[in-house]
């Protein structure tokens, strides 16, 4: 018997075995089949794209290369391509169990956040209503606070002459400082620490001078509607932070590598969870923050409309169908 011949009787039940299980997969989908199914088609797979790099090296047949070329074409094409409808379950899968699952098994490290944010915070905000010079150790530059004092600048009025543009731009920002709070991790959480006590220093003492100047409420009101989310996502960056931070300093009873990518991944959902919300933050922003048409007691309606269903959402959601944490 020919070397072909007897390479083809070798393989050909193997070959035929995946030309069933694609035949199958034609008629649902990978995720309708059995765990043992779709462990058989992997590895059955990879085989058959062994015996084609064979066959091309080998073999004077090119019906059989053909034959094995589109085999593991048509395999790679069922494997690899996306599900719509299992795209779809994932993504309602993590905003209804994981974020929220994650959340609540990392709630600890957004608490520090906070708490580093709201102590720096209230001594800005003490210091600069004594002494408004204390501003530019917050960081606030001393132009900025001659012309919060003096001038009396709205310069949130500005985002209705362009509210679309002014939401997208807020959106884009508000990332942009989650992420930061976030990447500042890798600095075994010290960034992010200082990064959370400099927001707070800033944000209160801006808030003073306003005060010292008559017209801290309207900026409060301003704040109102968008802020608890905003501030809350940029908590929740924090102790994303300074998850990834810990596990680079206290790897535990685990590799050190090991624990990085267990909480890495953590850190990750709340990251890729706090993007929509602080889209829905900026379109409150943009469109209801500044408008000088919704009533203050309306604005701050929708902080506590939407600080309830926020934390509801955090601390209900997909309880009882969490995955265990990791080990």
């Amino acid at each position: 018997m020919a070397s072909s011949d007897r390479f083809i009787n070798e393989r050909k039940g193997a070959w035929q075995r995946l030309e069933d299980l694609l035949n199958l997969l034609d008629r649902s989908s990978l995720r309708r089949l059995h765990r043992e199914e779709v462990r058989e088609l992997g590895r059955i797979y990879r085989r058959t794209a062994s015996d084609l790099a064979i066959a091309r090296a080998e073999s004077r047949d090119p019906r059989l290369v053909n034959y094995l070329n589109s085999l593991v074409i048509r395999a790679h094409g069922r494997i690899y391509r996306a599900d719509p409808a299992e795209g779809r379950q994932r993504l309602r899968r993590f905003f209804a169990r994981d974020f929220p699952g994650a959340f609540r098994r990392t709630w600890r490290y957004t608490a520090l956040a906070f708490a580093v944010y709201a102590l720096f915070a209230v001594l800005a905000f003490t210091a600069t209503t004594r002494d408004p010079e204390f501003s530019e150790l917050a960081g606030v530059p001393s132009g900025a606070r001659e012309r919060i004092l003096e001038r009396k600048p709205r310069w949130w009025k500005e985002a209705n002459e362009a509210n679309q543009l002014a939401a997208s731009f807020i959106a884009t920002n508000n990332i942009r400082v989650t992420f930061n709070a976030f990447a500042l991790g890798a600095t075994f959480g010290l960034g992010t620490l200082y990064y959370m006590a400099v927001n707070g220093l800033s944000h209160a003492s801006v808030l003073a001078l306003t005060y010292r100047a008559g017209y801290g409420h309207e900026l409060l009101t301003f704040m109102a509607g968008h802020g608890v989310i905003e501030l809350t996502c940029i908590f929740i960056a924090g102790g994303a932070g300074m998850l990834f931070g810990t596990a680079l300093l206290f790897p535990g009873d685990r590799p050190r590598f090991d624990n990085l990518r267990l909480r890495g991944r953590e850190a990750a959902q709340l990251i890729v969870g706090c993007v929509p919300l602080l889209a829905l933050a900026a379109i409150i922003e943009g469109f209801v923050s500044p408008a000088p048409g919704i009533a203050p007691w309306m604005k701050f309606g929708v902080a506590a409309i939407t600080g309830v269903a926020l934390y509801a959402y955090l601390l209900l959601a997909g309880r009882g169908e969490e995955p265990p944490p990791p080990a």
